[in-house]
């Protein structure tokens, strides 16, 4: 039978393991998040500087004042459109990562916790009489701790979840706008 003291080490030696395991997991999943907006960016700059050379060829070649505004409004409504793609698509790498890295910490959690319980389970064995009350103070405070976690990460994700909501309906609105914008130069 091993002692409080060694049970304890091991814990601890188990704990610091596990935090830098989901460290690295963290991090490898926080840097391919990055790396997607790197693409993202690296792609859109490359697309409008494209994009504007072009437009600006087309610009230039207008006869008159009349149809340079005409291709100017005709011109603006795929780069509304481009922008409304952006933000979509950076919405949707910034949401799966955040989801990824909320997985791997609700996993980190729930395996901490379990470790813990049976430490104080097995710790609590080798008790001397009388310190019951003690053990169950621990105990008492883990699971309010657990309930804490538990109703904070529950909060983290409506909010989460009403962010992502708040930034489609604004990109939708914007997209309507756009469209009724394009449509009213055109006629």
């Amino acid at each position: 039978m091993s002692t409080v003291a060694e049970q304890f080490s091991a814990a601890a030696k188990a704990n610091f393991e596990s935090n830098l395991a989901l460290f690295t997991d963290f991090t490898t999943k926080a840097f391919a998040g990055v790396e997607k907006l790197i693409d993202l960016n690296l792609n859109a700059a490359k697309a409008s500087l494209e994009d504007s050379n072009a437009t600006t060829q087309k610009l230039f070649s207008a006869k008159d004042p009349q149809e340079f505004f005409s291709l100017s409004a005709a011109l603006a409504q795929p780069n509304t459109e481009k922008a409304i793609a952006y933000g979509r698509h950076f919405a949707s790498i910034a949401s799966s990562t955040q989801a990824e890295l909320a997985k791997s910490a609700e996993a980190q959690v729930a395996e901490t916790k379990r470790k813990v319980i049976e430490f104080v389970d097995q710790a609590s064995k080798n008790v001397p009489p009388g310190a019951e009350g003690a053990v169950a103070f621990v105990k008492s405070a883990i699971g309010s701790a657990n309930a804490g976690y538990e109703q904070f990460a529950k909060s983290t994700k409506q909010a989460v979840e009403a962010l992502e909501t708040n930034v489609n309906s604004a990109v939708d609105q914007l997209s309507q706008a756009a469209t009724k914008t394009a449509s009213r130069a055109k006629k």
